[in-house]
């Protein structure tokens, strides 16, 4: 009798556990792979952490992580809408233009394919979080300059929040960083989630 209960018990809290967040408004993480956890297991992530943090605190939104390793501003934006309409977030994490300055691509180009996808989010009604994004100095000065500023541009022309780069305190210190110097390691992803979820939350109002 006594194992019949703590058989119905055990049911009850792993619904709970399964079903706590189903009906909250979703957070779509939608960046490279920074988010996506280049490097480790699923569950190490920093968006996993974050989610953690955001039940522990009562913040009510389910994170919905489709970041993609080798993302472009180009590619997140041919895949974006079809996200949009699956998932319909209430809100969107856009952490993207760290493999375009790899590449080269201009600028320019970069600022536009990120301002369309703003659009396409807020035709969408879905509100924009926009990461700055950083390079290392070996890009060169002038496009590390042209490359960074495009982000304060894009959040004040089209009036979405600048959210401060998630690698501030991490891109530096080479225990947090794998070998190749751009990736953050597993000891860095709750370092990160408490840095995005307090760069986040005062943002988050429906």
């Amino acid at each position: 009798m006594h194992y019949k209960k703590f058989y119905i018990f055990l049911l009850i809290l792993i619904s709970n556990i399964l079903f706590a967040n189903k009906d909250y408004p979703n957070l779509l993480i939608y960046g490279d792979s920074i988010s996506a956890g280049y490097g480790m297991s699923s569950d190490k992530q920093w968006s996993v952490a974050l989610q953690e943090i955001f039940d522990v605190n009562k913040i009510k939104f389910q994170i919905i992580n489709k970041s993609l390793s080798g993302e472009t501003t180009g590619g997140g934006l041919v895949r974006l809408k079809r996200i949009i309409e699956e998932f319909q977030p209430v809100f969107i994490l856009l952490e993207l233009g760290g493999n375009d300055a790899l590449r080269g691509y201009p600028p320019l180009k970069v600022k536009q394919n990120l301002e369309a996808m703003i659009s396409m989010a807020k035709n969408e009604n879905v509100k924009v979080l926009l990461m700055q994004i950083k390079i290392p100095p070996n890009y060169g000065k002038r496009y590390q300059e042209s490359f960074e500023s495009i982000y304060s541009d894009i959040a004040k022309d089209s009036q979405v929040e600048l959210i401060p780069f998630m690698l501030e305190n991490v891109a530096l210190n080479s225990e947090l960083m794998f070998r190749d110097g751009i990736h953050p390691n597993e000891k860095a992803q709750p370092l990160i989630a408490d840095y995005v979820y307090k760069s986040l939350t005062p943002h988050l109002k429906q």
